[in-house]
């Protein structure tokens, strides 16, 4: 299976340098990839005490910020190595100041990784959440190098706890110890014979935790949000969109709307933009315009959703029809309903808020109608269901202090 293995990861960089002369995310993927052990030589010398921190892309790092952060403050004399396997994740942070070197990993070949663990020679990695790459993992562990999965969520579908998941299996029992969300996940790992788990739960609530003590003022939003109610729609695809354009043109009601694509491609934002019957302005735009007389407002622009969802009564999360839910957890640390569309399944604090009832699931334009309506109207009801959600970022906060505390016996 390891031969099997080598020559799929070959063959599968061979493609992809093809693509690349067409495609320019792939591109991006390829080229960057040339860039990072040259990097790692620039920074990294032989005499440097160095961890190694992977994430696949934005989301990982996100998670796995407060452990970062942690690490430069307990840890000064070492420097920290970054890297990410997607694009979408390194072409944002590339120059983050949580690292001292942040880089694309390279593909998870023999060669490569050798490379890698010379030029970086690090003496802890961790891995977050979901990254098992079966040679570099073999790498570390012939090495002697202590390796953690921190924030790792499993389930019973994964091909780690399938009959023929040997292979992948025997790349987890190369970790040291795993630091994971539930405890389901410590329950199957147990069962495949892994027993150096900890329940830490997910760093992502220490993370978001945060935000509550960070300044996040915004001097067009204190002009633009004149009424009672105010719905921030965040990370929306056309799906999402479709749905929110038909309640904004039907609503009657007092309330102003920010919509937040994933896309900001600005001829997405046009298009949304015609879409909508209302006064309707892009973050572009808002120098020429009166705010307080516009009801919907499109951003297109990165990086301000966060703070955008402080000023939300009722937030709507995107993803949740076709492509993959966005982040719940930063509404809901701001104590306001939320609602998501139906497929939600595999997002564990989405699924345990619709359980709890923080969050609602929707399928319809009805559904979407009687819900905002009613968070409208009621505002005992709104703030009940917003509780929900500050509450249980409040209780599930406190993975980063154990992971730390693992961490202190290993360095």
């Amino acid at each position: 299976m390891q031969f099997i293995y080598n020559l799929i990861v070959s063959a599968s960089w061979s493609v992809l340098r093809l693509i690349a002369k067409v495609n320019n995310k792939i591109s991006l993927f390829v080229n960057g990839r040339k860039l990072s052990i040259p990097a790692l030589k620039k920074h990294i010398s032989g005499s440097d005490s160095v961890i190694w921190v992977h994430a696949a892309s934005l989301g990982e790092y996100e998670q796995g910020l407060p452990i970062l952060e942690k690490l430069k403050t307990d840890y000064p004399s070492y420097k920290i190595v970054l890297t990410f396997f997607s694009p979408s994740g390194y072409e944002i942070k590339q120059h983050t100041s949580a690292a001292h070197v942040t880089i694309y990993l390279p593909m998870d070949t023999r060669r490569k990784v050798t490379e890698f663990l010379n030029a970086s020679h690090p003496k802890l990695a961790i891995f977050i959440k979901y990254e098992i790459w079966p040679n570099y993992l073999a790498g570390l562990e012939k090495r002697n190098i202590p390796t953690l999965l921190i924030s790792a969520l499993f389930k019973k579908e994964q091909i780690y706890f399938k009959p023929y998941g040997g292979f992948m299996r025997n790349a987890l029992k190369t970790f040291d110890h795993f630091y994971v969300q539930d405890e389901n996940s410590k329950s199957l790992l147990n069962s495949i014979g892994l027993n150096k788990c900890t329940v830490s739960g997910d760093t992502r609530m220490d993370r978001v935790s945060k935000i509550l003590d960070s300044n996040n003022h915004l001097d067009f939003m204190d002009t633009f949000n004149t009424t009672e109610h105010c719905l921030i729609a965040g990370s929306t695809w056309p799906e999402d969109e479709k749905l929110l354009v038909d309640y904004i043109n039907r609503s009657a009601s007092d309330i102003k709307f920010v919509i937040a694509p994933h896309n900001i491609k600005q001829e997405h934002s046009r298009e949304l933009k015609k879409s909508i019957d209302k006064p309707t302005v892009l973050y572009s735009e808002i120098e020429s315009k009166n705010l307080e007389r516009i009801h919907v407002l499109i951003i297109d622009t990165i990086g301000i959703l966060t703070k955008l969802y402080s000023y939300a009564t009722i937030a709507y999360v995107g993803g949740g029809f076709a492509t993959g839910l966005h982040n719940t957890a930063e509404p809901a640390v701001f104590g306001i309903p939320i609602i998501i569309g139906p497929e939600f399944q595999g997002f564990k604090e989405a699924e345990e808020l619709v359980t709890l009832g923080g969050i609602i699931s929707i399928r319809t334009i009805t559904e979407l109608t009687q819900h905002l309506d009613k968070l409208q109207s009621n505002k005992d009801f709104k703030n009940k269901v917003g509780s929900l959600n500050a509450t249980y970022i409040a209780e599930n906060k406190g993975a980063s202090a154990k992971i730390m505390e693992g961490i202190s016996k290993l360095l």
